[in-house]
């Protein structure tokens, strides 16, 4: 096999250096100029060492002031900042969660939304104690829908979900006290902490940190994945697109962004409509072309193949190529500059959901209840709106890779028995992983996550330190924009794995997989969690025992902050690019960056550097072989 040509970074900016210029030519503004504009960043902030839960202040801390007015220390008003950033992650983490439970009761056999994957119900039915013997596979949903809604209010308990954790890991949440209770009650819990006149102690506000994220990655989160697996099937390898490349000239195209499958899914299904298509040949196009930015598009690429056009830093691009007809968002990660950049072009700029509700706008909501009346509206604005594309202002760049996407756990577990030939065990396994990394074939794994942030060279971070893991035989499994990385430069193509050192190179060739494996978008980081804890059941390992590690070198958004903190309470060293602004407090810092461990076993390290970085990441993986002894 001939060695993989992958696309570069230095590729991916001159073709954004040329849609810069045609940005330029219409008076639009990007999010290039508006970095320059805010440069230099307010250095309070970047501490953390800033307080604004009052009007006596808002408060900074100097040396010639160090207390707030209410007479916080800088420890209290860095913690608590960490915590409220937290919070906010959790809470739409958990409430995209909550959407999709909500859909997953408005399923009906002639509806909207159907079963897909009714096995996986039963299984999730199992483990909470609904009977399921006799019933309509739709009562049983609409049961296990409410029973998910209760995890968000329950009065009394921790998370139904995390019984999947191994039993030493439940033992440190109890022993922490920071096993989750209902969902809402730790963001609640959390902003109330946070209140002016509560608490200001690092280490309180922390553990509710903590607490706070485990209820997003144990619950929210993991309800959102593995719900939306039974309403839209569960993940399996399927080849698509990746890269700017993807949207057609002379097609009508459509852009799927955001994070709430409900949507997408429908837009998906009316695109393919034939009265859409005929529509749209009416219009002049050859046809309809949906593609994907940000981890909507992780959503329909797993599941339908549905080419990814971009990650986060480029859902400005999409609109700057002059061939999108329709950018239609729901939630989370969307640039409220997409209004007055869409009206510098044809573009319809379409939101649906109420939490998002952005000027420049056109609101067209969308309710599971109306899904597919509000979909084909949607899709038809998009179709009729390709006659007023102006052609002078097209310029699709032509940069394209292939991608095979869709490793849910699922189907990482299907490929390892097709090699092993074991189905003792008709949920599979993972001890053929761990029988290569015992043996050395594979030295570990990293989970690669997160966003792009303009702070890191976008996609470079993902990209570079994927080929330094791969070539020392670290496999790696990637969830939201850091997938988009990996698939937009090729390394989710199958022939990369010449890049990989010879045994990546050999697994890879004998599973017949990538040398990064997609896992989907931000929520199924949460599939992360439960690869982890079942290479734990099949090793002896104890989590925090396992080379393996997490990094987001690129993060940028409150979510991240939450999937940090769930996953280093899971047991996993989690490496980051960015600071989580909480340098302004040695206290604060010392906890995450060290103090952590003692607590859960794991902690945060920050690098600003990519190659010291993975050099970090590998040596932290081969000190846990050793202390294996493998």
């Amino acid at each position: 096999m001939e060695i993989k040509k992958l696309t570069t970074v230095e590729e991916m900016e001159a073709a954004t250096a040329k849609l810069l210029e045609t940005a330029e030519k219409v008076g639009a503004d990007t999010w290039q100029q508006r970095v320059k504009n805010q440069t230099p960043h307010c250095g309070f902030g970047e501490k953390g060492t800033c307080c604004r839960i009052c009007t006596m202040g808002p408060c900074r801390i100097t040396p010639k002031a160090p207390k707030g007015i209410c007479g916080c220390d800088v420890h209290g008003i860095v913690g608590r900042n960490y915590l409220r950033f937290t919070a906010g992650g959790a809470s739409a983490h958990s409430d995209h969660g909550r959407e999709i439970c909500h859909t997953l009761y408005q399923t009906r056999a002639d509806g909207n939304y159907t079963i897909k994957d009714p096995e996986k119900l039963l299984k999730i039915a199992g483990e909470w104690g609904i009977e399921t013997e006799g019933r309509d596979i739709y009562d049983i949903a609409h049961e296990v829908a409410l029973t998910g809604l209760n995890e968000y209010g329950k009065p009394f308990g921790t998370q139904r979900f995390l019984s999947r954790a191994p039993e030493e890991r439940r033992k440190v949440w109890e022993r922490e006290e920071i096993a989750p209770r209902a969902i809402d009650r730790e963001v609640s819990t959390a902003m109330h902490m946070t209140h002016m006149g509560c608490s200001s102690e690092p280490n309180a506000l922390i553990r509710q940190a903590l607490r706070s994220g485990l209820s997003d990655g144990w619950g929210g989160s993991m309800m959102g994945t593995e719900f939306s697996d039974v309403m839209f099937g569960t993940p399996r390898p399927v080849d698509t697109e990746a890269n700017l490349g993807v949207m057609e000239k002379d097609m009508v195209n459509i852009i799927v962004h955001g994070h709430d499958p409900s949507l997408s899914e429908m837009i998906v299904f009316y695109a393919n409509d034939p009265e859409m298509i005929a529509l749209a040949k009416e219009q002049g196009a050859k046809g309809i072309n949906v593609a994907g930015v940000c981890c909507t598009s992780n959503e329909v690429a797993m599941r339908h193949g549905i080419p990814m056009a971009g990650n986060f830093l480029q859902q400005e691009n999409v609109v700057l190529t002059g061939a999108c007809e329709l950018i239609v968002v729901d939630v989370q990660c969307i640039f409220p500059a997409l209004g007055p950049l869409s009206k510098c072009f044809h573009t319809k700029f379409v939101t649906t959901s109420k939490i998002a509700q952005m000027p420049d706008s056109e609101f067209m909501h969308f309710t599971a209840e109306t899904a597919g009346e509000n979909a084909k509206a949607i899709v038809r604005e998009a179709v009729l709106n390709f006659k007023n594309r102006r052609p002078e202002l097209v310029n699709i760049p032509n940069l394209k890779q292939k991608a095979t996407v869709g490793y849910s756990l699922e189907a990482i577990k299907k490929c390892l028995d097709g090699v092993t030939n074991s189905h003792v065990d008709a949920l599979g396994t993972t001890k053929p992983l761990v029988d290569c990394i015992r043996s050395g074939v594979l030295r570990g794994a990293v989970a690669m996550v997160g966003c792009n942030n303009p702070k890191v060279r976008p996609d470079y971070a993902h990209i570079e330190l994927m080929k330094k893991l791969i070539k020392h035989d670290i496999i790696v499994v990637l969830s939201g924009c850091s997938a988009q990385a990996a698939a937009k430069a090729g390394l989710m193509d199958k022939a990369a794995r010449t890049l990989c050192g010879e045994g990546l190179k050999r697994v890879c060739e004998l599973v017949d997989i990538p040398p990064v494996l997609h896992m989907g978008s931000c929520v199924d980081i949460s599939r992360m969690m439960l690869l982890a804890s079942d290479i734990s059941c099949d090793s002896g390992w104890d989590i925090p025992q396992i080379p393996l590690v997490g990094c987001a070198p690129e993060w940028m958004s409150e979510k991240a902050v939450s999937i940090g903190n769930y996953v280093v309470a899971t047991g996993i060293d989690t490496y980051l690019g960015v600071d989580p602004y909480v340098k302004g407090s040695d206290q604060v810092d010392g906890l995450l960056k060290g103090g952590l461990r003692e607590w859960v076993g794991a902690n945060f390290v920050v690098e600003y550097d990519i190659e010291k970085l993975g050099d970090m990441m590998i040596q932290a993986i081969e000190d846990k072989r050793a202390a294996l002894g493998i």
